[in-house]
């Protein structure tokens, strides 16, 4: 029987729950996927705390990414076939056994690649190739600064500046995952015991980075921006200090909110930095996340990219893996697997 996780109201790992549900029917231009592994993210874990916006109305299905084969064609789809291994990038729900995908959002996977490689992808590698080169125009001769570099999407941007020859790369981290960040040519900073801003300042003569990745927020975003060099791009994704555990806190939420800054736009403009807010599950522009999504293909199989895959958990214990983010323990990807 086909199921699915839900997150049945706002609050720690135990609102998770696995359902059944009947097996969806392909519509035009959709394809039925049946789903091996789907991604986790830090997002899913604000929207189960209900700190995370936009989200369905509770109960609902997360995930943003999924892997698997073609179960079904819908109507009018060309180019595919049943039983073909293949990657998505979803608007929500792909942690279920069987999805229903836009062909617009699916990919073929070489046969080279495993479906855990694939499903690490879609979201790490999409957001940090659409901040560095879709929205920043990264080139050789720039620097930039990552903050939690060890997780999905740090990894993901360290292996896309390497492969643009970026030569001066920084990201924050727990001092015991320094060697993944040194493994892709990055220079750690340990985020409990070192401070970022004075280590930017001195290595760049007091100019500062020209791309900034953050996804902390709170105070952590004010100190970023006052690192960020002339014509830098600060690139804010998330709101992890809203959620230091796995338990709900309004007031904490309320306090890392409070703490963000509020950005004067005559103060950017005079000092010549920009500030770009970046959430893919929102962004509706099918055809440049398609074209993104290849060029991410092209660079796993040139051996640029590989996917860091830190622990796969059975979709059964989805509330372990939300409990394992929370913690900070991966290094990399986190998956569910479903078949």
């Amino acid at each position: 029987m086909p199921y699915c996780v839900s997150i049945t109201k706002a609050g720690s790992p135990s609102v998770l729950a696995i359902k059944e549900i009947e097996l969806p029917i392909p519509k035009d231009g959709e394809v039925c996927i049946e789903v091996h592994y789907a991604g986790i993210n830090f997002a899913d874990t604000l929207m189960r705390l209900g700190l995370y916006q936009p989200r369905p109305k509770y109960p609902f299905t997360p995930g943003y990414e999924i892997s698997g084969v073609i179960h079904a064609l819908g109507p009018g789809v060309s180019g595919l076939e049943v039983g073909q291994r293949v990657v998505a990038a979803m608007p929500t729900g792909g942690q279920c056994s069987h999805v229903l995908v836009k062909v617009s959002r699916v990919i073929p996977i070489p046969d080279e690649m495993g479906l855990d490689e694939a499903a690490a992808m879609p979201v790490t590698y999409l957001t940090a190739h659409h901040m560095l080169h879709y929205l920043g125009h990264l080139k050789k001769g720039e620097t930039v600064l990552i903050h939690g570099g060890a997780g999905g999407v740090g990894t993901a941007a360290l292996q896309i500046c390497q492969w643009a020859g970026i030569e001066q790369v920084w990201a924050t981290a727990s001092g015991h995952k320094a060697e993944i960040i040194k493994s892709f040519d990055g220079i750690p900073i340990d985020r409990h015991n070192e401070d970022f801003t004075t280590i930017i300042k001195d290595a760049t003569d007091g100019r500062g980075v020209d791309h900034i990745l953050d996804p902390i927020g709170g105070d952590n975003l004010t100190r970023s921006l006052s690192c960020l060099a002339e014509g830098g791009r600060l690139y804010t994704y998330g709101l992890s200090s809203a959620a230091p555990s796995s338990k709900r806190s309004l007031l904490r939420a309320f306090f890392a909110l409070r703490k963000t800054p509020k950005f004067d736009a005559l103060r950017l403009m005079t000092r010549n930095r920009g500030v770009f807010g970046v959430h893919m599950g929102t962004w509706k522009n099918e055809e440049a996340m398609a074209e993104q999504l290849h060029r991410i293909m092209e660079g796993v199989q040139q051996g640029h990219l590989k996917p860091v895959i830190d622990s796969v958990f059975d979709a059964k214990d989805v509330a372990k893996a939300h409990q394992h983010l929370h913690d900070a323990k991966n290094i990399g990807k986190v998956l569910l697997r479903f078949n």
